[in-house]
């Protein structure tokens, strides 16, 4: 059976199921991963997606104005990137960046940032590093990427 990427504005009622799964992965409180999700029901930003199996969730990504790095001006970033382990390797990360950066063209947004430890993984999909950043209270620098160009067919 094929993944299926899903944008939660248009399947409101896998918010907490998506809210639940993100937290699970990133440990950052569900009520926090709802209020972001709903909050994109009506606007271009946050946007929240999930790839799903047989209805079970396997990997998700979001869209947020800043991925709590002092970088404000680097706006949006995709954040929450993951795959459950038992699906990884199936192009499923890279559907999941390809999906979002054309369903964010397709509403006026042609350039993403994202901020990651991973050195080579993002170029795959078309991003370029950019520049270091620090993260909200972190002590390390982290890399940023930017994702300009959304046209996959090459990939």
């Amino acid at each position: 059976m094929a993944v299926e990427i899903l944008k939660l504005r248009e399947h409101k009622e896998r918010t907490e199921e998506a809210a639940d799964w993100f937290h699970s992965k990133w440990g950052i409180p569900a009520e926090a991963y709802k209020e972001s999700i709903t909050e994109g029901f009506g606007n271009r930003i946050p946007q929240w997606y999930i790839a799903v199996e047989k209805n079970r969730i396997v990997g998700g990504i979001g869209v947020i104005e800043n991925d709590f790095h002092n970088r404000k001006d680097l706006r949006p970033n995709v954040c929450s990137l993951y795959v459950e382990e038992a699906y990884r390797c199936r192009k499923i990360a890279g559907n999941l960046l390809r999906y979002v950066c054309e369903d964010m063209k397709e509403s006026g947004i042609e350039t993403l940032y994202l901020i990651t430890d991973h050195t080579s993984f993002y170029e795959r999909y078309g991003w370029e590093y950019l520049c270091m950043v620090q993260g909200d209270g972190e002590p390390e620098m982290t890399r940023m990427y930017v994702h300009k160009e959304t046209d996959f067919r090459g990939i």
